[in-house]
């Protein structure tokens, strides 16, 4: 299990949200905020092949107040633990932690995630703006794929609400396997199946709704591949990046045979979906 390397970047809460979607570009597993400081995580084998590109990029954006420094990997997830906190969206989904006390009273959906190293346990605003997409739709019968799933927060909730079945795609091995603890930690094995891969893993299958949650390049790069699933009247609904890359995805997406019909956000950060037309 090898170290990490933590990137601690001095810099307001606005612009460290804008240097989390740049940094997305690279294989940061995870990424925190607090007392002025931006942390964001990579493995220390990974983070020797892109130092100098990251060094790059911030030096391009006028930061100059930045260090890294190596941890433990079992050390810097007993911080990520002890700052974990319950999640609630809409007052309908509520995420939280093993180590959190169960709401037996709570009347929405209760999903349980375990705290690892990756994107997606529904801090984010993306994945809290994925969420909402799935609130808003009615999943009785669908079939769904979750690419970039992270942690698996939007297969479990898709599958809590009535999902036929989902797909959990996860380039991230380590991610991805936390995404089979989860999934059995919410009791949702007979709905859910999760695999470590890119895009090649969805060819062909089928579709109802794809949900997308990844980085404009990469949403840029796969679409089509996304779009190959997808029937007449599919939803694309995808996250994770920012409001200067809206008009490039919108764009593509048409290409496609997609129709806008939801342009949403929160604080900085987009969620756009679309309707498969032809």
């Amino acid at each position: 299990m090898s170290n990490y390397t933590k990137l601690s970047i001095s810099t307001t809460e606005e612009q460290g949200d804008i240097l989390t979607a740049y940094l997305s570009d690279f294989p940061f597993d995870s990424f925190d905020y607090g007392d002025g400081l931006l942390n964001a995580y990579i493995p220390q084998e990974e983070f020797d092949k892109c130092k100098e590109s990251v060094e790059e990029l911030l030096y391009n954006e006028g930061i100059l107040d930045y260090y890294f420094e190596e941890i433990e990997q079992q050390n810097w997830n007993a911080v990520w633990e002890s700052n974990f906190k319950e999640v609630e969206v809409r007052n309908r989904v509520l995420i939280r932690a093993p180590f959190h006390k169960a709401h037996t009273h709570y009347k929405g959906l209760e999903i349980v995630i375990q705290p690892k190293m990756s994107f997606g346990t529904g801090h984010h605003a993306t994945t809290q703006l994925m969420v909402e997409v799935l609130l808003d739709l009615d999943l009785r019968g669908k079939r769904v794929l979750d690419m970039g799933s992270g942690t698996g927060v939007l297969a479990i909730v898709a599958a809590k609400l009535g999902a036929e079945s989902v797909l959990a795609v996860e380039i991230d091995d380590m991610a991805e396997e936390s995404v089979r603890e989860n999934i059995m930690l919410n009791d949702v094995g007979d709905k859910v199946v999760s695999v470590c891969s890119d895009a090649k893993a969805i060819e062909g299958e089928h579709f109802d709704i794809v949900l997308a949650n990844i980085n404009r390049n990469v949403l840029l790069e796969d679409m089509k591949a996304y779009s190959a699933t997808l029937s007449q009247g599919g939803l694309l609904a995808i996250s994770g990046f920012l409001e200067e890359d809206v008009t490039i995805l919108a764009k593509k997406a048409k290409s496609l045979g997609y129709k806008q019909i939801q342009h949403s956000k929160c604080d900085i950060w987009q969620m756009l979906k679309f309707e498969k037309i032809k």
